[in-house]
């Protein structure tokens, strides 16, 4: 992906925003019990959406206008501030070569081990505070981009709804060998 990425203009943003959003795969009992992702996908749940979810999790690094530089597609119930890592880490040219890169998150990435991890990068993690956190002196800037973030993942997630409910269909056809 950021082999593609490094040939558009803009992948030299200096900003990158951080984020992910589920990927819902089944939705009855009976689908989740014959998925072929069973031990790999996990109840989740997604509290911008207030639901629970049976699935994926989407990672993403994405620049500001909503090129994606590096994805990761891991169990619902891995955690952000791991998945980022891992994802600098199957990619390490990616912070390597440059040095002082903002990432904008939400109040979710937090933790000293990340924040050190991070730092060791070379990355600057930016995020509104949690409850009882004093306000970061980026704090303006976290609203407006709130909605960029949104309209990377919000449109992916409608598209795979579509998919999701038109596969679901499908699958609860009885096969009709007659057709064949």
């Amino acid at each position: 992906m950021a082999v593609l990425a490094r040939d558009t203009a803009a992948w030299h943003d200096d900003v990158w925003v951080v984020d992910s959003t589920p990927v819902e795969c089944a939705r009855s009992r009976d689908a989740v019990m014959r998925s072929d992702l069973a031990g790999w996908a996990h109840y989740g749940y997604c509290a911008s959406h207030s639901r629970y979810f049976w699935g994926l999790s989407l990672h993403l690094v994405c620049t500001l206008s909503g090129l994606p530089v590096a994805f990761a597609l891991a169990g619902a119930k891995a955690g952000k501030q791991e998945t980022q890592l891992d994802i600098f880490t199957a990619e390490p040219r990616l912070l390597a070569e440059r040095p002082g890169q903002t990432l904008i998150g939400d109040k979710n990435y937090l933790g000293a081990d990340f924040q050190t991890q991070l730092a060791q990068t070379g990355a600057v993690l930016l995020r509104p505070a949690r409850k009882g956190e004093p306000d970061p002196a980026a704090s303006p800037l976290f609203k407006p981009l709130r909605q960029t973030i949104e309209s990377v993942t919000i449109p992916r997630n409608q598209s795979s709804r579509a998919v999701s409910d038109r596969a679901g269909a499908l699958a609860s056809r009885p096969d009709n060998d007659d057709d064949r």
